[in-house]
Order: structure tokens, then sequence, then C-alpha cells
């Protein structure tokens, strides 16, 4: 099994139902095809019950894609507060979102410019093996919080057979998503090109994988 050693970890994680939404959509929600690092740190965060998520800023985060998620749109009631009275029926309004299913990524974790004295990848791993001794809150979610994660397991070696899709940086990249979001307004978000590369038995990450989580 993998461990923390060495300050790295490696999860598997699925989850039946989720929307990305991307960081410029209005009125039609329309989805990442992957959850972006950002969203992925948050989860990490999570199941560890830390509420600071500048705690762990240095961690880089490796993603590698092993389902490809279909696609829908469903209407659904949005709330935009254009109106002071929060209960005002005039913040409430149905537009479309789109959605995807069967999620499944392996997420890699990589703790050495973690400053924090107990690493992040050190308190995911006491999550598994010592779950009491955590303490959080909330159902563990993938973005919002009615997209609920169904597994999340350490990722073993007997599962490097299967095929994966890493997620690489590259400047003339298709996709953009944020690594650092800026949840009051949109300033402080931040953003890298990716691009998703054919499926491959290769179980470690490329260079070019890792995200680094910070906040400038």
């Amino acid at each position: 099994m993998i461990t923390a050693t060495n300050k790295s970890l490696a999860l598997e994680i699925e989850v039946p139902i989720a929307c990305f939404r991307q960081s410029r959509a209005r009125e039609y929600a329309e989805t990442y095809l992957f959850p972006p690092p950002s969203t992925v740190y948050g989860m990490l965060l999570s199941i560890v019950g830390e509420t600071n998520r500048y705690k762990h800023c240095g961690v880089k985060l490796a993603i590698a894609i092993l389902s490809q998620p279909q696609k829908s749109t469903i209407i659904r009631t949005f709330r935009r507060f254009k109106k002071k009275d929060i209960h005002d029926p005039t913040n409430s309004r149905p537009d479309y979102q789109e959605l995807l299913t069967d999620i499944r990524f392996i997420a890699w974790i990589n703790c050495k410019l973690d400053k924090s004295q107990v690493t992040l990848s050190e308190r995911l791993e006491q999550a598994f093996t010592n779950p009491a001794s955590i303490e959080r809150f909330g159902g563990l979610c993938l973005g919002e919080s009615r997209d609920l994660v169904n597994s999340i397991t350490v990722w073993s070696e007997s599962d490097r057979s299967q095929s994966l899709q890493w997620l690489v940086q590259d400047e003339d990249g298709l996709f953009t998503l944020p690594y650092w979001v800026d949840h009051v307004g949109s300033k402080g978000t931040r953003w890298k090109r990716y691009l998703i590369l054919e499926p491959s038995e290769n179980y470690l990450p490329p260079e070019t994988a890792w995200t680094v989580i910070q906040a400038t």
C-alpha cells in the first residue's frame, strides 16, 4: 500500500455526480470536465477537518483521470442575492446547470513544500489509519455540498494496472482550471492551463502534472 513515505500520498476518489462550475459561468452553469486542483485541495482539507485553507499552502497536487464522465444538463433553482432581503423571491430563479456522472480519479499529494508541523499527507494518512482522531463536520463532498463523495481510498500497488490520463500543465492547453479561488469576487483567483494526456500505465506523475497550491 502506498503510504505517506517521503511526505507523498496517492488517493483514489469516486464521486457519482458533481458539477465543477466554471469560474466565469453566469446564467448557464457550465462544468469543467475535470475536478480543478482548487476543488481537490478543498476536499482534502475537509477530510482532515481543516477550515483554514492557507494551512497547507505549498502542497503539490497531481491528478490522473480514471473514467470518462458523462455530461447532462438539468434545470435547478439558483439563489443570487440582488436584493438585501434574502427572502425576496426575485433572489431565486431557475437556470440550467451541467452535471458530470461517474467521476473517478487519482490524486497524488506531495508535501515537500508544506511548511506545517504535520503535513497534509501525514494528516490524511492518520485520517485513514485512525478515523476517530479526526474532528470534522458535514458530508465529504467534491465541489457543492450536494456532490457527496462515494468512496476515497489509499491507492494500492495492486491498482497500478489501471490506465491513467494525467492532467498536465501546458501553456497551449485547452483547459484553464483554477488552483486557488477567491471566494470574495474573483480578483484573487489563480488559473493554469492544462491538457489531458492519452491513457497510459505510467502511475508516477509526470513533472508537469504537479500543481503547487498557493494564494499568489
